[in-house]
């Protein structure tokens, strides 16, 4: 964060504050993308064989304290945020929506004013990504998007981080998307349009994307474009992702499953893409709907070290956000 005087007066006490929010991976653009996945491939190679719990030998977040906030089920989100300020020197508080004013009909606006003074950073996890705005519209320290209906840019570090690993770059490949187009695919489209990679989606008709999402991916001059067929969006890929079809709650279960079958990402789908091709799942997975057995265990799955990867990815977010990078 930077403060700057306003007035122009030098005993003027006010000042305007440049908070770094990260509601989706444009707030951090192309240059914080690469700076955040290059600290985060840092970080992870300098603490290799240290105890999971120790500090990083700088604890670059000594005395900082995040708030967390848990509107829905979480174990990967919570658990890398908690570990990532362990590992960075900071502190964590957990809250869930229930059992805090926030879910007792306190407006997000307060919350937001109230948690600034106490903490030093806001992650929320919601289904509902306007309350993820209105709490960084209103909160004067950085606020992080631990996943919404509409994006899930933390999973999204993480992923890019885990093919940087394996290929050595993400700038020029193409992705290959199975199934839903949901809000882990929107992160995907953006993180695209700024790194440089396409991204080939297979879906049903009925369950595309947000047009808003493609649209800006476009105007950023990324490459997306929507196939019905499944076989046709793999062919050549060198990463292939897929997620969950049917969420808790969904009213619509067996129709969607029906619809998602074709999209099914088995041996013969991956044996369409590239020989040396990737595979991705954001955890958890329903095994034998959206992926088989066979591909999320088979030697080209990287799914271990993508939700590994969580907490290198976050403990970046974290020090973009508060001015570390």
């Amino acid at each position: 964060m930077r403060r700057k005087a306003v007035g122009g007066r030098a005993d003027d006490w006010r000042c305007i504050v440049t908070i770094r929010h990260f509601t989706d991976l444009a707030d951090a653009g192309t240059d914080g993308l690469k700076a955040m996945l290059a600290a985060a491939k840092a970080r992870k190679e300098a603490r290799a064989g240290s105890p999971k719990g120790t500090a990083d030998k700088d604890a670059p977040l000594a005395g900082f304290t995040l708030a967390m906030i848990f509107e829905k089920n979480s174990t990967r989100t919570r658990v890398s945020f908690d570990m990532a300020m362990r590992q960075l020197g900071g502190t964590t508080i957990v809250m869930d929506a229930g059992s805090m004013q926030l879910g007792r009909g306190e407006t997000v606006a307060d919350t937001a004013r109230v948690l600034s003074r106490y903490v030093d950073a806001i992650m929320i996890r919601t289904d509902d990504h306007q309350k993820l705005i209105d709490l960084a519209k209103h909160a004067t320290v950085p606020v992080i998007n631990g996943l919404t209906d509409a994006s899930h840019p933390c999973q999204i570090m993480a992923d890019l981080l885990t093919i940087l690993e394996h290929k050595g770059t993400v700038e020029g490949l193409r992705w290959a998307w199975l199934g839903d187009g949901n809000n882990v695919l929107h992160s995907i489209v953006e993180a695209g349009s700024l790194l440089g990679f396409t991204v080939a989606v297979g879906c049903p008709e009925g369950y595309d994307p947000d047009p808003a999402v493609i649209d800006a991916a476009k105007a950023r001059g990324g490459d997306v474009r929507i196939t019905r067929d499944a076989g046709d969006a793999a062919a050549g890929a060198d990463v292939i992702v897929t997620d969950t079809w049917i969420s808790m709650g969904q009213t619509d279960g067996a129709e969607k499953l029906a619809a998602m079958m074709p999209f099914q990402v088995d041996e013969a789908l991956m044996a369409k893409a590239a020989s040396d091709a990737a595979f991705l799942h954001c955890l958890p997975a329903h095994r034998g709907e959206e992926v088989t057995d066979a591909v999320i265990d088979g030697p080209q799955s990287l799914i271990w070290d993508e939700a590994e990867n969580r907490l290198h990815a976050q403990k970046a977010v974290l020090l973009w956000c508060l001015g570390k990078l």
